[in-house]
């Protein structure tokens, strides 16, 4: 595998784009309104039309089969092939990975990845075909083994089963886990994109209404309608158009499922062994750690699995993601900024469109594009998206003028 990496060709993403993050319940625009306004800015950003795209992979959870064509056939029906993905809330990011390997492949020169989603409202619920096998039962029925289940949402439950266990092992509290909310509210206020912007004191995030213990419903992102989407091409493709002033490199890139253990505790049921293992494979592949990282956009479905991410990416030891907030580490003038955009907890949660706003805000970041978001001598960015039942993304940017 180490061998066939070498061969690669390097990767840069020169466009991106995104709408901003809505809540749904509004019929229009619907997801091919949603997916074109994305696309179109994030042609526009690299400077070339749609007939420039030789391929496209699309990401999404809730729409029928070609859903991925339909979106795309209202920028051109050009006859490339369309790849439709769906990996739970890794969907996006699992949309990035697949074009990154067609051009590091060789086998294409300029791929689109897009990512959509059109939501309905409240929390997520059953599956879209009830008569199937529910791809998380068996997750759902470890969870219910190690935490007697108190009839709330499925993956709530299995996330506070996750902060319980950190709690009692690690001596997290309550406290840490809504500082984490109180940073990515305050952080959200600078970004246009955002569905929130407003910003809370710690008081107020700890006292919003109880969702979950030891949940808060300020804690938890929220459903969400939007698209996002990047260009993704060859170093060639680079030097030809003369993107390279805007171009950031993707150095370091692995989508990681499951092992045998995925099971054995409340943390690699919630997808923390998965994390780990993307992240080790993307470090090795960048040649880079977690010291070389300015800026980091991860996946916050609920302030438990952020600090749970801190510990997987390797900012900290295991047990230590609450000492890491409590230090500041993790905001502006900390060691990293992580979810400078707000993260899914205040930008949103549309799930398909999840990792491709983080590819989005991140090329800002990089650009130095990020306006009263950026990251000051941002030069390397990391970006983490999960999917439970599992599918974990992590991927490593770094600026290609740097």
């Amino acid at each position: 595998m180490r061998q066939r990496a070498k061969s690669m060709k390097r990767v840069f993403v020169v466009g991106v784009g995104m709408t901003k993050f809505v809540k749904p319940g509004k019929p229009d625009p619907n997801y091919p309104e949603l997916a074109s306004e994305a696309v179109t800015a994030a042609l526009a950003d690299a400077g070339i039309g749609y007939p420039d795209i030789e391929q496209t992979c699309v990401g999404y959870v809730h729409a029928d089969s070609t859903a991925g064509q339909r979106a795309v056939y209202e920028l051109g029906m050009t006859g490339i092939p369309v790849l439709n993905l769906n990996n739970n809330c890794a969907s996006g990011s699992s949309a990035l990975f697949y074009a990154r390997q067609l051009v590091a492949g060789n086998l294409a020169d300029c791929v689109l990845a897009l990512g959509f989603e059109k939501m309905l409202g409240g929390s997520l619920g059953t599956p879209a075909h009830p008569q199937a096998t529910n791809p998380v039962e068996k997750f759902m029925a470890a969870a219910a083994k190690l935490r007697e289940p108190t009839g709330g949402p499925v993956v709530l439950e299995m996330f506070r089963a996750a902060g319980l266990d950190h709690m009692e092992r690690y001596g997290t509290t309550a406290e840490q886990f809504a500082k984490v909310a109180e940073k990515n509210h305050r952080h959200s206020a600078a970004n246009p994109n955002a569905q929130f912007q407003d910003v809370y004191s710690l008081e107020e995030i700890l006292s919003s209404p109880l969702v979950c213990d030891p949940l808060t419903k300020l804690q938890c992102s929220p459903t969400s309608d939007g698209s996002a989407a990047a260009v993704v091409v060859s170093e060639e493709f680079v030097e030809r158009h003369g993107l390279a002033d805007q171009a950031v490199e993707i150095v370091g890139q692995a989508l990681a499922t499951d092992t045998e253990d995925a099971y054995d505790n409340a943390f690699t049921i919630v997808g923390a062994g998965v994390s780990k293992r993307a992240a080790r494979q993307a470090y090795e592949q960048a040649q880079l750690g977690p010291d070389d990282i300015d800026v980091i956009e991860l996946h916050d479905c609920f302030s438990i699995n952020e600090i749970l991410t801190y510990e997987a990416l390797g900012l900290c030891g295991e047990g230590e993601g609450g000492a890491l907030v409590d230090a500041g580490e993790t905001t502006h003038g900390g060691a990293w900024v992580v979810n400078p955009s707000g993260g899914l907890i205040s930008k949103g949660h549309p799930l398909g469109a999840t990792g491709l706003a983080q590819c989005a805000e991140l090329s800002w970041q990089l650009r130095g594009k990020a306006d009263a978001r950026q990251v000051e001598n941002a030069r390397v960015g990391l970006a983490h998206n999960l999917g439970l039942g599992s599918a974990g993304v992590v991927t490593i940017y770094r600026k290609a003028a740097a």
